[in-house]
């Protein structure tokens, strides 16, 4: 007897429609394929899916590129640091150390004592560093602030070319060495050479950006010449310069005359910045060229043919080379630029603050460069927020231990907190709960899996 449906054989049956690739698959191997050059070249060390800025785990919508990006990690870090140096000032804090012998009978005395200890030293860190309204005038209220774009001068410039180098993967830990070189030649022209308005100062900027440019530029040479480590010859570099400043500090040529401690003599009035907001502030002409050179480095990078090798080298420097790109050519410009962003802090600080040369110019502008740039994310306009945040430190914490006693290397215990978190995201998000990679459970994606199985049986 025939069957009402007879079963059909398995090669009458229409062929299955192949399931349709979803448009991020295709977007994925798009990229793995631009990647690889079409399978003709091995693929990078850096994931090519994760070179294309996407985080898997859910459609990018606006919240969430907010909250998990690398701005956000960046404000979060400096939260965290800020409320763990907050209990780090409350565990010195004699009254908090009273009320902790009787924490169990009245616990909110305790953190009572906690909150006024913290909280007071962080709003005299900000009286110092941004207003302070219990001056006796408006423009004393507003000092703290310009204080704070005055040291912020040389470490965002410091800081620029420390993260320009970072976006062509190199390590510029020489920020150091070439302020100390600018800030030997702009010292010895503006003191030793006796020009008219505006040509003295122009000769003093140049000569301190060549300066830094030489001394960086060196770097880039070995490095492209003979392959030698840039973080070797970068420290190496910085003790040469610091040693080559001392040196030239007991010769007639830059010692003043009549002195026996290590400092040239007082640069012309020609040769210094002007202060652009009066005598009463001691913010200069350094601060805007500070902004010219972040927007010449956001240029640079972002909408220049030669921005784009230096990051094409810092990216993947086989690939780029195999594209064409003269990998040792740029490495040597990549530093000469960062060398004489460096010196255009070394030329703010001799001409700008101290107006004269010591041992002492750079003080530690070049080893806070490096943090800088790090809390920049290696950004032009992140670097140069960094550079605030830094220099607000700075100014207020001479102020935070006059009025609350707290020492000052509270200040450098946040700063390397900061250092910290931002070298760990993963941490940062952790603690925040906002992890990128958390994948919902795709039951759609597992219905449609069960069906296919279904079907092959």
């Amino acid at each position: 007897m025939s069957e009402k449906h007879p079963r059909k054989h398995a090669a009458d049956r229409p062929a299955e429609k192949p399931l349709e690739e979803s448009p991020a698959a295709e977007e994925t191997a798009a990229v793995v394929a631009l990647d690889t050059a079409g399978g003709a070249m091995e693929p990078s060390a850096v994931p090519a899916t994760a070179q294309s800025g996407k985080l898997p785990g859910g459609p990018e919508t606006l919240a969430r590129r907010i909250f998990t990006g690398s701005g956000m990690v960046s404000l979060l870090a400096v939260l965290l640091a800020l409320v763990i140096g907050g209990l780090l000032i409350a565990s010195t804090d004699e009254r908090v150390g009273a009320t902790s012998t009787y924490l169990f009978a009245r616990p909110t005395d305790f953190l009572s004592a906690v909150w006024t200890a913290a909280t007071g030293s962080y709003v005299a860190l900000f009286q110092g560093a941004i207003f302070n309204p219990m001056a006796s005038s408006v423009a004393v209220q507003f000092a703290p602030l310009m204080e704070t774009l005055t040291i912020a001068t040389p470490l965002i410039t410091a800081g620029l070319g420390v993260a320009l180098a970072f976006r062509a993967g190199l390590f510029n830990i020489g920020a150091q060495g070439q302020i100390v070189m600018a800030g030997i030649l702009a010292a010895w022209v503006g003191f030793a050479l006796h020009l008219p308005v505006g040509l003295h100062l122009l000769l003093v900027l140049v000569a301190g950006i060549v300066g830094g440019a030489l001394w960086g530029g060196l770097v880039g040479l070995l490095k492209a010449r003979t392959g030698a480590h840039e973080v070797i010859v970068t420290i190496m570099f910085n003790y040469v310069a610091l040693y080559f400043l001392g040196y030239l500090l007991n010769t007639p040529a830059f010692q003043r005359p009549g002195e026996s401690n290590p400092i040239s003599p007082i640069l012309d009035a020609t040769a210094v910045y002007p202060q652009i907001l009066g005598s009463q502030y001691r913010l200069h002409l350094g601060f805007i060229l500070a902004i010219a050179a972040t927007i010449l480095v956001w240029w640079l990078l972002n909408r220049s043919t030669v921005g784009f090798e230096f990051r094409a080298v810092g990216a993947n420097p086989k690939a780029a080379q195999t594209a064409g790109i003269n990998v040792s050519r740029s490495t040597i410009l990549v530093m000469a630029i960062a060398g004489a962003l460096a010196g255009m802090s070394g030329v703010a600080q001799v001409a700008g603050t101290e107006k004269v040369l010591t041992d002492g110019v750079a003080a530690t502008y070049g080893f806070d460069a490096i943090t800088v740039a790090l809390l920049g994310r290696s950004t032009p306009w992140g670097t140069f927020a960094a550079g605030l945040l830094f220099g607000a430190f700075r100014a207020g914490a001479v102020q935070m231990q006059i009025q609350t006693g707290t020492p000052i290397d509270i200040v450098l215990v946040v700063q390397s907190l900061i250092v910290l978190f931002i070298a760990a995201p993963p941490l940062v998000r952790a603690v925040f709960g906002l992890n990128p990679r958390r994948r919902k459970p795709a039951k759609a994606g597992r219905s449609q899996q069960a069906a296919t199985t279904g079907g092959a049986a």
